[in-house]
């Protein structure tokens, strides 16, 4: 899961590439997967690779004071949706979205939010997601 999470950050613009934060990073990742019931992961596994995964799509169901849109609060947010280059345009990240979704809608969420980059932006459209004006900032802490 971590390597296909580096192949998301590296073909992002600005990332920063190396593979040093696995190690700290995948303890804390498989007990999330363990233990947290509004954090998912749904892959799939690389058909020529054994033991490699294809496509990868994580997501969290977290609670927001509702609004008018979404009254309960329950917001689903995607991240980390990668595919192995050799593994692209076969229809496994759509695969996975499909999951999460239906996970999202079975866990309650009234709204799911993700951020979309220039290459994916056509898959999200087509199950439905739409560019929002939203003035997002960030602060690295």
């Amino acid at each position: 899961m971590l390597r296909l999470r580096q192949v998301m950050i590296d073909s992002l613009s600005g990332s920063d590439p190396g593979t040093e934060w696995h190690v700290p990073a995948s303890p804390v990742l498989r007990d999330r997967l363990a233990r947290d019931e509004d954090f998912a992961a749904f892959v799939v596994d690389h058909p020529e690779r054994p033991g490699a995964l294809a496509a990868l799509v994580v997501g969290t169901v977290d609670y927001r004071i509702g609004k008018a849109a979404n009254p309960h609060g329950k917001a689903g947010y995607v991240f980390s949706v990668a595919t192995d280059p050799d593994a692209r345009r076969r229809g496994y990240a759509r695969a996975c979205m499909d999951e999460l979704l239906q996970w999202f809608r079975e866990r309650g969420a009234g709204q799911v939010l993700l951020t979309a980059s220039a290459e994916a932006e056509p898959l999200y459209a087509s199950l439905g997601f739409v560019r929002k004006p939203d003035p997002a900032m960030s602060l690295q802490l």
